[in-house]
C-alpha cells in the first residue's frame, strides 16, 4: 500500500527499456539480488548476511537492547549502507534525486532501528505492538503532526519498499508448499476477488449512481491488492485521476482499520496462527497493511496471509485490467476512435514483483533440495533466516513511510458515496473471509 501517487503509463509494455525504468522490474533485481548475493556468501564460506541481518531480541530491560546494540555496531552499518546502495542505484535510473534519498533514507532507517528496538520490548509484545504495528503508528503520530520536510518525503518509497519485501519473502517460503497451497489459495481468493469487486461495483452504480469508471477503480481497490489494483484499472478503464487518488485513500483508511481490528478480533475469537493469515489474506486492502496484521499473529500467518493474498488475490490485477479495458472500449467508450484492447495489457499490468516472488521461491527451493540433509541447519541459519530479517526491515520501511504520507485530514474529504460503496464491500469482504478461512477451510489452513 502507498500514499504516494504514480503516473499513469499509457504504454501497457514499455519495451526493454521497462527492464530498469519500472520500479516494479527494479523490486525484482533487487529482491533477487539479495538472494543470489546471499546465496553466494554462503556458498563461500561467508556468514557476512547473517551479521548484518540485525534482529532485535526481546527485552524487558532497556539495558539488553542498547548492549546488544552496541555489540552489533560494524552490522548494523552493513545493513545500512547495502540497503542504500542497493535502492539508490534504482532511484538513479529511475530519475529521482539520490541526494535527496540518501539524506532521508538515513533518516527513515533511525526510525527503523527505534521502532525495531520498541517493538522487541516485552510490554509492546504483551499488546501486539510488533515492530511493523509500531512502525505504522508512530509514522501516523508524527506525519499528522509535524509537516514532514522535501528531503525525507523524497526517501518515502512505500511502493518500492513493499515490493522488494515481497520477492524476498518468496525466499522464505518453500516453492513446494506454494504449489500445494497455491491452487486453494487461488480459489479462495477468485471467490472473495469476484463477490467483493461485484458488491463494490453495483453498490456504486445501482445505490449511490457513482461513475462506472469510478466504482470500477474502487472495486478494484477493494478486491484485488489495493492501490497498485486502483492504479491499474483505473488506467485501464481511462478514470478520472481524482477517482483514482479517491480509491487510494479509502485503501489507506480502510488498511489501516484492518491493521489494528483483524489481530484483535483473532485473539477474541481464539483463532489459530493459520487461518489468521488466510482471513487476514481475504479481508486486507494492501500488501503492506496485511503483512503488518499478519506479523502480529505470527510467523504461520504470514505464510498463509502470502497465500492467500499474494499468491492468490494480487494474481488476479493483470487479469481484471484486461477485462477491464475491454469492457471500457467496447461498452463504455461511445467515441469511437478505432483503438482496441491489446492482449499486452495483460503483461502491461500484470505485478511484476509477483513473479519475482516465485522465482526467488524457486531458487531457494532447489539449493534446499540439492543439498544434503547435513546442509539444510546451515542453509537456513546463514541464508534463509538472514533473508527473513532483511524482508522485515523492507517492510518496516514500508509501514513507516505509509504513515509518514497519510494524512487524516485528506482522508475525510472524500465524500460519503464513494466511502459507503466501498464500506459495503467491507461488510461484505469480511464476514465471507472469516467463513471460508475459518471454518470452510480452517482445518487445511491450520495445517499448512
Amino acid at each position: 500500500m502507498a500514499v504516494e501517487k504514480e503516473k499513469k503509463v499509457t504504454s501497457p509494455s514499455g519495451g526493454l527499456s521497462a527492464l530498469w525504468k519500472k520500479e516494479d522490474y527494479w523490486a525484482v533485481w533487487l529482491g533477487l539480488g539479495m538472494v543470489l548475493i546471499t546465496i553466494l556468501l554462503w556458498a563461500s564460506g561467508s556468514s557476512f548476511m547473517k551479521a548484518i541481518a540485525i534482529k532485535v531480541p526481546t527485552w524487558s530491560e532497556f539495558g539488553t537492547a542498547t548492549e546488544y546494540l552496541g555489540n552489533n555496531v560494524p552490522g548494523i552499518i552493513g545493513l545500512f549502507l547495502g540497503f542504500l546502495l542497493l535502492f539508490s542505484i534504482a532511484i538513479k535510473i529511475l530519475g529521482h534525486n539520490v541526494s535527496k534519498f540518501v539524506v532521508g533514507f538515513a533518516a527513515l532507517f533511525i526510525f527503523s532501528l527505534f521502532v525495531t528496538v520498541m517493538g522487541s520490548w516485552t510490554v509492546a509484545k504483551s499488546f501486539n505492538l510488533e515492530a511493523p504495528l509500531l512502525a505504522l503508528a508512530f509514522g501516523l503520530i508524527i506525519g499528522n503532526f509535524v509537516k514532514i520536510p522535501a528531503w525525507l518525503d523524497a526517501s518515502l518509497k512505500t511502493e518500492f519498499f513493499v515490493k522488494t519485501g515481497i520477492v524476498l519473502m518468496g525466499a522464505t517460503l518453500p516453492f513446494t508448499l506454494i504449489m500445494k497451497a497455491g491452487p486453494v489459495a487461488f480459489l479462495q481468493a477468485t471467490i472473495i476477488s469476484i463477490t467483493t469487486f461485484a458488491t463494490i461495483y453495483f453498490a456504486g452504480t445501482r445505490l449511490f449512481g457513482l461513475d462506472r469508471r469510478f466504482a470500477s477503480t474502487l472495486a478494484a481497490g477493494g478486491s484485488i491488492c489495493g492501490v497498485s489494483a486502483s492504479i491499474a484499472i483505473g488506467g485501464a478503464v481511462k478514470a478520472d485521476k481524482n477517482y483514482v487518488s479517491v480509491a487510494i485513500s479509502l485503501v489507506v483508511v480502510w488498511a489501516v482499520v484492518m491493521i489494528f481490528s483483524l489481530p484483535i478480533l483473532i485473539k477474541v475469537f481464539g483463532i489459530d496462527a493459520g487461518p489468521a493469515g488466510a482471513w487476514i489474506g481475504t479481508s486486507e486492502f494492501a500488501d503492506a497493511a496485511g503483512m503488518a496484521a499478519a506479523a502480529a499473529i505470527g510467523e504461520q500467518s504470514i505464510k498463509t496471509f502470502t497465500l492467500v493474498k499474494v499468491v492468490g488475490r494480487d494474481m488476479f490485477v493483470g487479469i481484471w485490467a484486461f477485462l477491464m479495458a475491454i469492457i471500457s472500449v467496447t461498452q463504455w467508450e461511445k467515441r469511437v476512435d478505432g483503438s482496441k484492447p491489446n492482449a499486452g495489457e495483460i503483461w502491461g499490468r500484470f505485478p511484476k514483483f509477483v513473479l519475482g516472488f516465485f522465482v526467488a521461491s524457486i531458487i531457494v527451493t532447489i539449493l534446499v533440495a540439492s543439498n544434503g540433509d547435513a546442509a539444510q541447519a546451515d542453509i537456513d541459519s546463514v541464508v534463509i533466516k538472514p533473508l527473513k530479517e532483511l524482508r522485515n526491515w523492507a517492510f518496516i520501511f514500508t509501514f513507516l513511510s505509509i504513515g509518514f504520507t497519510t494524512r487524516f485530514k485528506d482522508l475525510t474529504s472524500v465524500g460519503w458515496k464513494p466511502f459507503a460503496a466501498f464500506t459495503t464491500g467491507v461488510l461484505v469482504n469480511v464476514p465471507l473471509g472469516f467463513l471460508l478461512s475459518v471454518i470452510v477451510m480452517g482445518n487445511y489452513w491450520a495445517n499448512v
